[in-house]
């Protein structure tokens, strides 16, 4: 498995099954970290994705931490989609991006979403939410 922003790990641990891979992708260390900072619990709710859209975004002066921040928050976007929307998955498209997939074969590219969050603001992510679990 090719997860660039992960390197090797995916290998080092031997992760190759669904459950695996999705408990690997929702460990956004950078992300639960600065939010504990702040007083925000990220229990992998809909309701924690709001309190994520207002923190006050004091990273965007530092490139370095907005895409870290920005691969955190995508993928923690994508777990609590594939954790609360019935029969949303992870999938690993052949480049090596995560990816979150509905039933419906309608296709998610969280990360990207979670780099404008973190670089903008917008969309926000419990907005991006909703419209997934709409669907």
């Amino acid at each position: 498995m090719n997860i660039p922003f992960l390197g090797d790990r995916a290998e080092k641990h031997r992760i190759h099954d669904a459950e695996g891979i999705a408990e690997l992708l929702a460990e956004c260390e950078l992300l639960r970290s600065h939010a504990a900072r702040e007083g925000i619990q990220l229990d992998d709710s809909a309701s924690s994705l709001e309190a994520l859209d207002q923190l006050v975004p004091r990273w965007r002066d530092d490139e370095e931490t907005v895409s870290w921040l920005g691969n955190d928050a995508g993928l923690y976007l994508g777990t609590v989609i594939v954790r609360t929307v019935e029969g949303a998955a992870w999938e690993i498209r052949p480049d090596g991006q995560p990816v979150v997939r509905l039933d419906s074969g309608r296709e998610f590219d969280v990360v990207a979403s979670g780099h404008e969050w973190a670089a903008s603001g917008v969309p926000e992510l419990s907005q991006l939410y909703a419209e997934v679990a709409e669907e």
